[in-house]
């Protein structure tokens, strides 16, 4: 067995998370890379595919440049033998499928331990695809208080642009905001 560490690639628009999760996969011996978004990711991947193999990689769902599970399925193209883990911080039952569709081999939501991460790389880790915990169906007002929420993030906190795309008056938005989260 080589003394050479597993290489990991982790990829996260959030600088803070991005290099904390870093440090902590350095600390329990993996040669990481970080990247910030979809156009970094694939640069560091050509550039370690020329040096080492890639073993695991850690994969933000959002992102700018491109789409998290894009990405996911861009490694599988480049590098078949990596396990891929997708993050959110936006967690759904349909998108951890489409992860584990894309290729990943689990799914988890954010804030994620490194601990947490390196566990849901293991073979005996629960897959996503098996039924999950039944969960409590959430009120109308709720989804529609968190789709809300959603795409002002999308829109970088610009209430007259999120307005736009949601399709209704500015006004209506932010009375709307105003509001307190209805209950579950």
């Amino acid at each position: 067995m080589s003394d050479t560490p597993e290489t990991m690639l982790v990829v996260d628009d959030d600088e803070t998370f991005r290099q904390r999760l870093g440090r902590a996969m350095r600390a329990r011996g993996f040669a990481v890379t970080e990247a910030a978004d979809f156009d970094d990711a694939l640069t560091r991947l050509d550039a370690l595919a020329s040096a080492t193999t890639l073993h695991k990689a850690v994969v933000d769902l959002r992102m700018p440049g491109g789409s998290g599970l894009e990405l996911v399925r861009r490694l599988r193209e480049r590098s078949p033998g990596t396990a891929i883990v997708v993050l959110t911080g936006y967690a759904t039952v349909p998108t951890a499928v489409e992860a584990v569709r894309a290729g990943a081999v689990n799914y988890l939501a954010k804030p994620a331990h490194a601990d947490a991460i390196l566990a849901a790389f293991s073979p005996e880790a629960q897959p996503v695809e098996r039924a999950p915990e039944p969960v409590e169906t959430p009120s109308l007002a709720s989804v529609e208080w968190e789709h809300i929420h959603r795409v002002l993030a999308d829109a970088d906190g610009n209430v007259s642009q999120a307005a736009r795309r949601l399709g209704m008056h500015r006004r209506t938005l932010q009375r709307k905001l105003a509001k307190y989260p209805p209950p579950r």
